[in-house]
């Protein structure tokens, strides 16, 4: 394993995000240090990088090899799972500089990656790498006692208000009455984008203006349930995609070039086929069409996963 840059987390609203809010996201307090990372190489030796590059005792990045190479819990932890890295924030005085004062200096995992073969990448412009859920990577680290970034809230079918919310209760590691935190990253681990990256999005505090309300749509209630999700979890069922597959199939067999054929189709039938029997049954709700193809896209993904 050699040195692997971190990704760019996008910031919300742009189409490289567009859909992320649609499902179970996770907003993390963003803390402003240095990045940096751990891993092990193929030859079984310690290894530490900063966002850019792997670092030496003679090119170091504010001590944190140093720092690292102290740290057995970490090099434990790698042993155990020496697939993996840590991603994480070396607090050091950056831009921010209102947290605590025992709070500076030290590594704060906020992803674990698990490199992954050739023969697993689905295409070429997918990652090399599978971002483990928060879930799982938590009570591991918690088990070797390292520190870790923990969710401030879990919001479900959010929004950019709903997520601004969350943002402005972000205190953490800051002092009391020393304001806010960077901002926030939401990630949902079960999405990807239009170029089949898992990539995340992040909201900065000192970029948050008005006008985004205005940019961004009408405020919703924060995990509000979604007539469009009702929809496609009663409606876009195995049996009905199963069938558009078979379709597809049997015209010129099935590959990866059909796929965004069937996403396409069984949205069209879905609104085709079946806009009266949920308007009727939704006495004629008010539908965002936009909101109701993410639905069926994802479930499709989660129907089909075999394809994605």
């Amino acid at each position: 394993m050699d040195f692997k840059k971190y990704q760019h987390i996008e910031r919300f609203g742009t189409t490289d995000v567009e859909g992320i809010e649609f499902g179970e996201c996770y907003v993390f307090p963003k803390i402003d240090g240095t990045n940096a990372s751990v891993w092990i190489n193929d030859d079984g030796e310690f290894c530490a990088g900063s966002r850019s590059r792997e670092l030496s005792l003679d090119a170091d990045n504010a001590g944190f090899l140093a720092w690292a190479l102290e740290n057995t819990k970490l090099f434990q932890y790698l042993l155990a799972n020496p697939t993996h890295r840590l991603y994480g924030e070396w607090l050091v005085p950056h831009s921010l500089k209102t947290y605590r004062g025992d709070a500076w200096r030290d590594f704060y995992v906020f992803d674990v990656c698990e490199d992954l073969p050739e023969d697993k990448i689905p295409h070429e412009s997918a990652d090399a790498v599978r971002y483990i859920p928060y879930k799982e990577y938590s009570v591991e680290l918690e088990k070797y006692g390292i520190n870790y970034i923990p969710p401030l809230k879990i919001v479900k079918n959010g929004s950019y208000e709903a997520f601004v919310k969350v943002m402005e209760s972000n205190n953490y590691l800051v002092e009391d009455g020393k304001g806010k935190g960077e901002g926030v990253v939401i990630k949902r681990y079960d999405f990807l984008n239009k170029y089949g990256r898992n990539t995340f999005a992040k909201i900065i505090t000192s970029e948050f203006k008005e006008k985004h309300h205005k940019e961004m749509g009408a405020p919703e209630m924060e995990g509000k349930k979604m007539i469009e999700a009702d929809i496609v979890d009663e409606y876009v069922t195995k049996a009905f995609v199963d069938k558009e597959f078979a379709k597809i199939e049997a015209v010129s067999g099935f590959s990866s070039k059909q796929i965004p054929q069937l996403l396409g189709v069984v949205y069209h039938e879905l609104v085709s086929e079946e806009s009266w029997n949920f308007v009727k049954k939704y006495k004629y709700p008010t539908i965002n069409f936009k909101t109701l193809q993410h639905f069926t896209i994802s479930k499709v993904k989660s129907l089909k996963p075999e394809l994605f």
